[in-house]
């Protein structure tokens, strides 16, 4: 398939409260809170291959976080604010379905007790369904058990923030085989991200309206190369969406706006 006919195919697809005085009295104004200290939080990085990277299993610093979207994060800002504190932790592994997410989200979660939780998630499931039928989840399993994980991180720290990517396709390589089922279905877990995002008062960063707009300068295999991995490129892009998205709420991130 040109770039061309890539490039068609999958843009189709794509204040105060007042306060009582006393009578005769004049209430002093209350001053305003100061910002939440955002010293000491640890970031975790969840999800598959893309957020994987090939990251090393040990304690290795040199290697820990990857060489993805998670890596340019966290030296950014580790990089650049140093006296605060942060730990980042990278938990993705390649392959990973939401169930296998479920199997393992105690340990490799729970037991890190992040502050901020990023999890990318759902093109394994989507695989699943055009290549391995039998053995996928449908869309009710694959949204009640991501709700799980959430409810689950929310219970143990409420105030933890949650950072939902969408996950997405393109039609490159054995992608453009099958590509309405792998368009549609990827559509559909997007849809169920979005309704979580919302329900749970998550930042939502919106990674395949991202690559739309990347492909105004390139075709879309000089972004993800496979229709699934981004390349080093397109990890970029998707390191400074996140921050971007994730400045709303941690406002020591606005520096990079």
């Amino acid at each position: 398939m040109s770039s061309n006919t890539s490039r068609r195919a999958f843009l189709k697809s794509s204040a105060l409260a007042g306060l009582a005085a006393e009578p005769l009295l004049v209430a002093a104004p209350v001053p305003m809170p100061e910002p939440r200290a955002e010293k000491g939080l640890v970031f975790l990085f969840q999800g598959d291959s893309i957020t994987d990277g090939n990251r090393g299993r040990t304690t290795d610093p040199n290697h820990i976080m990857g060489h993805g979207y998670a890596f340019s994060i966290a030296s950014r800002i580790g990089a650049d604010f140093p006296e605060s504190g942060f730990s980042f932790y990278n938990r993705g592994i390649s392959g990973n379905t939401v169930t296998d997410l479920q199997k393992r989200w105690s340990v490799d979660t729970l037991a890190l007790k992040p502050d901020v939780l990023s999890l990318l998630v759902g093109i394994n499931d989507t695989d699943l369904v055009v290549n391995k039928p039998a053995e996928a989840t449908s869309l009710e399993q694959f949204e009640s058990t991501y709700r799980g994980l959430l409810t689950d991180s929310r219970n143990q720290h409420a105030a933890c923030l949650f950072v939902l990517g969408l996950p997405f396709v393109y039609p490159v390589g054995q992608r453009s085989e099958n590509w309405e089922r792998w368009r549609d279905d990827t559509a559909q877990r997007q849809g169920i991200v979005r309704k979580l995002a919302a329900e749970f008062n998550a930042i939502l960063v919106d990674y395949p309206a991202l690559f739309d707009k990347a492909l105004t300068k390139a075709p879309i295999d000089y972004w993800i190369w496979d229709g699934i991995h981004p390349t080093v490129f397109a990890h970029e892009l998707m390191a400074r969406e996140w921050i971007k998205q994730v400045s709303s709420q941690l406002t020591f991130l606005k520096k990079y706006r």
